[in-house]
């Protein structure tokens, strides 16, 4: 097989290129270098000593993490990934003639990225630059939450208890408590059963951006959660949410935060809903129904699964699908200016 030349490479770009290849208008929307400062403090803080080969270019690394929230690419997959894919390494900033980083640096830098809790930085400030952008929160803001499922854990009834009290079982060595998620929780919605956490976002409606978001197990209400993802800068007070938030404490809530309320009305036994409040319901989720399309975009990147152990790496997971949607729903709304 005759050698492949760079210009050859650059060709094959190009040719990408003409055909329009989205992690390049992607790469070219994003300011990029608004991540390289916040993400050097995180790991040169980790570097302790020069010895040794450098480490890969952190922004480099999180683009990375990047590709695999908007493909759904495990980290064994990555690096093969990155190897087999001109536009990957384009993106990335990897060349032909640079190492690829392999399964276990990736989960090592997620890792840190876990540790130092950034990613709930990252997602403010990209946040703050969507508004200076022209993409401000204007018209109000939808609540809501989906399942994000982890690898279902087989314990017995006893271990269940054991977990459910905040103890560990004792007859688990420290292996396999490695291996057991004892965040998550078990929860029923519209008879299935679902393992994991919940993702609660608060979507504005004018731009369909994720302004908020919280991570917490399965069983936690959505309602449990409104004080933490309301938005505080919200141009518009107005709040929309499914009946799940139906209830005299959140309207107390909104009340107080002077927001009005488009949340659904909540039918009961003996008390059904009237026909005028059936007919509310039908508008208001109209417009609710917005946050139904984030939900369905990030299910396209990601499904409803990650596989990681704890709620802290579980937030760092969500955290960046999080971020990854507003990043590809800035790129979009900007190349259809």
């Amino acid at each position: 097989m005759s050698q492949t030349s760079l210009f050859d490479i650059e060709k094959k770009l190009e040719e990408l290129s003409s055909m329009g290849d989205p992690l390049e208008k992607l790469s070219k929307t994003i300011p990029w270098e608004r991540f390289e400062k916040p993400l050097a403090k995180v790991f040169e803080k980790e570097r302790k000593s020069n010895a040794g080969r450098r480490p890969y270019p952190y922004l480099s690394m999180f683009k990375v993490m990047i590709l695999q929230n908007l493909y759904n690419i495990a980290d064994e997959q990555m690096q093969f990934q990155m190897l087999d894919r001109l536009t990957f390494r384009r993106f990335t900033g990897f060349h032909g003639e640079d190492t690829i980083p392999d399964q276990k640096t990736i989960w090592l830098y997620r890792e840190h990225l876990t540790q130092s809790g950034i990613i709930e930085k990252l997602f403010t400030m990209f946040d703050n630059f969507l508004a200076d952008a022209g993409y401000r929160a204007k018209k109000g803001q939808i609540v809501d939450a989906s399942f994000v499922e982890v690898p279902r854990q087989r314990n017995t009834k006893d271990e269940n208890d054991t977990i459910n009290k905040g103890e560990t079982p004792e007859n688990w060595n420290e292996s396999k408590r490695r291996q057991k998620d004892m965040d998550a929780a078990w929860t029923k919605k519209h008879n299935e059963t679902h393992f994991g956490y919940k993702n609660h976002v608060n979507v504005d409606v004018q731009h369909k951006m994720i302004r908020a978001y919280s991570v917490t197990p399965a069983s936690v209400h959505d309602s449990q959660e409104l004080e933490n993802i309301i938005d505080k800068d919200s141009g518009r007070k107005a709040l929309w949410g499914d009946s799940a938030y139906s209830s005299k404490s959140t309207r107390k809530k909104l009340n107080r935060k002077r927001i009005v309320s488009h949340i659904n009305k909540k039918g009961y036994r003996n008390h059904p809903l009237s026909k005028f409040q059936q007919s509310l319901n039908r508008i208001r989720s109209k417009v609710r129904a917005r946050v139904e399309h984030v939900f369905a975009r990030i299910g396209q990147m990601v499904g409803g699964t990650i596989r990681c152990i704890g709620q802290p790496r579980a937030a760092t997971r969500i955290g960046i699908i999080n971020l990854v949607y507003n990043m590809s729903r800035f790129a979009y709304l900007e190349n259809c200016r």
